[in-house]
């Protein structure tokens, strides 16, 4: 018997062996190709007939770039869309594979796709705390695995593109692609001997793993004429479905969906994340905290800029008298600047998402934590270190240079009505960084709702006035609830003078048709409240929704 051929035995032995056995059977996948942008086009078959059996070892699938090997890595994965798979399926242990798969394994994508204000060290680590089970690891234990990778690594061959023929012996099976289709796939110890009986010769000292890429490119000939006179497009693939070697793996397979068809598979277990939700949450957040102290424009800057422009605030409308008409038009300016202030202030917030986009859809797609720990990681960690804190220090410095009600309870209404105003703006903000992909579509759509939201605030455009198919849209506007609240915080109570009258404030309130009754001031916070929850909520909508296939 060659090497080639292998006998074929239970599936029962599969699966007693160390590790999972993975089978897959005429996989036929395509993907719909585009013309004009949105009119479909015909479809093209990226895997053709791909079968194949992969035991507990080393498994390499090599190939050119455009020859499947990492469409079939996905698929096996449960990582493309199966709306594309027309045939076949894939079987891991006997059970057929869906996306609860990454839960139990783990897939190193092409591209580095890490948090790049942490250290190697740190990114392996976060890994090991998430995928590795508390229970079963202690914290010196993951450390202790982390220290070995990185020893064993030697951080030194991550460029190699190609396998040494050190690391190539390593290979116990091999599987071979080109245009979609295999042509071969056996014992890595058998290729070259398989190659040569089809007429290809190796040079001297010439990489096994070069010679292979070589014959699958077209590059290295074979002496045979059967395949150098063969007019088909893949005549490697029909050699090898033609080989004993291709008859002999079709036969395991059809051993395997038998066995399976009469019941010898495991007992299915509902898969779910090795760490609790709180876990999860802790060591997400400790390393959102850590990104945002490793990078000053989202901490310290975001905190130096409040600062600076409360100075200012408070410089321009320094002590703001109390005497008419210039009492009530410093205020009403200062106000409508706040406001502005508050809501524009928090444009930034679109790149939150956009910006870790791929991070998060690697790291959830691969079973690290819940869609729910990463979108309040952003919230406990991101959100009030980042915006309440340095609002209540930008409320302190211009709420008293700026001379108004120094009542410490009317301060603290201040500053609850500048933080819902700049959470609602910034809930608003996330939810369109959850929506988009890309920073110029962002911008478009988090400025357009601003902008109207600013013009049906009160303040530019005479509510009453306004026509009644476009009255609704003051419901919405987080400039009107933050102005009515901040202007009945500050003149309720506040005795104004002209000449040698006196003017309760109350009368500015009533001619602006505010209720600044106690309902009248909180309902402004409760609608704040509510446009911040109801935009939270569709911004973890978004974030569930995010396409996850490849």
């Amino acid at each position: 018997m060659s090497q080639g051929e292998q006998v074929v035995c239970g599936v029962e032995e599969y699966f007693q062996e160390r590790g999972p056995t993975v089978t897959f059977n005429n996989l036929n996948y395509c993907v719909q190709e585009r013309k004009f942008c949105c009119k479909k086009g015909p479809e093209k078959y990226i895997l053709k007939d791909v079968s194949g059996i992969m035991r507990p070892g080393m498994n390499a699938i090599m190939g050119a770039t455009g020859s499947g090997k990492t469409s079939l890595l996905d698929v096996i994965a449960g990582r493309k869309d199966p709306a594309g798979l027309r045939q076949g399926q894939v079987l891991v242990d006997g059970k057929v594979v869906t996306s609860d798969l990454r839960l139990s394994s783990a897939y190193v994508v092409q591209d580095d796709i890490l948090m790049g204000t942490l250290t190697v060290r740190e990114n392996l680590l976060f890994s090991a705390n998430l995928r590795l089970n508390p229970k079963h690891h202690s914290s010196a234990d993951k450390h202790s695995r982390v220290d070995v990778i990185i020893q064993e690594l030697g951080l030194t061959d991550c460029a190699n593109t190609k396998p040494r023929y050190s690391i190539f012996r390593q290979f116990d099976h091999l599987t071979l692609m080109h245009k979609g289709e295999v042509v071969y796939a056996g014992a890595a110890s058998y290729t070259l001997e398989y190659f040569t009986d089809l007429g290809y010769q190796i040079e001297s000292f010439d990489n096994p793993a070069d010679f292979f890429m070589d014959i699958t490119n077209g590059e290295a000939k074979s002496t045979l004429e059967s395949l150098t006179a063969a007019e088909c497009k893949n005549p490697l693939a029909i050699k090898y479905c033609q080989s004993q070697l291709c008859q002999n793996m079709l036969e395991e397979l059809d051993h395997v969906n038998q066995s399976i068809s009469e019941g010898v598979k495991g007992q299915d277990k509902a898969a779910d994340y090795v760490t609790s939700f709180l876990y999860q949450m802790h060591v997400v957040c400790g390393r959102t905290i850590l990104n945002s102290l490793r990078n000053p424009q989202t901490s310290y800057a975001q905190l130096a800029l409040n600062i600076f422009f409360a100075v200012l605030v408070g410089l321009i409308y320094y002590q703001m008298p109390l005497t008419l008409p210039e009492a009530l038009q410093n205020r009403s300016g200062a106000f409508f600047f706040l406001i502005i202030n508050m809501v524009f202030g928090n444009l930034s917030a679109v790149e939150l998402f956009i910006n870790e986009r791929a991070i998060f859809i690697h790291e959830n797609s691969s079973g690290y934590y819940r869609t729910s720990v990463y979108f309040l990681s952003k919230i406990f960690a991101d959100l009030i270190p980042n915006r309440i804190i340095p609002i209540f220090v930008f409320s302190g410095i211009a709420y008293y240079m700026m001379g108004l009600k120094p009542a410490f309870e009317a301060f603290l209404c201040f500053a609850l009505t500048m933080s819902l105003v700049s959470l609602a703006g910034v809930s608003l903000a996330f939810l369109v960084s959850a929506s988009v992909s890309s920073f110029a579509m962002a911008n478009i759509l988090i400025a357009l709702p601003f902008v109207f939201m600013m013009v049906f605030g009160g303040y530019l455009v005479n509510l009453n006035s306004m026509l009644n198919w476009l009255s609704w849209l003051k419901w919405i506007s987080i400039f009107r609830y933050g102005l009515d609240a901040t202007f009945i915080n500050e003149m309720t109570g506040q005795l104004f003078y002209s000449n040698n009258t006196i003017i309760p404030g109350e009368l500015f309130l009533k001619s602006q048709d505010i209720d600044y009754s106690v309902w009248g001031f909180w309902r402004n916070q409760v609608a704040l409240l509510g446009i911040m929850l109801v935009c939270m909520f569709l911004s973890y909508v978004q974030l569930r929704r995010i396409n996850r296939w490849k």
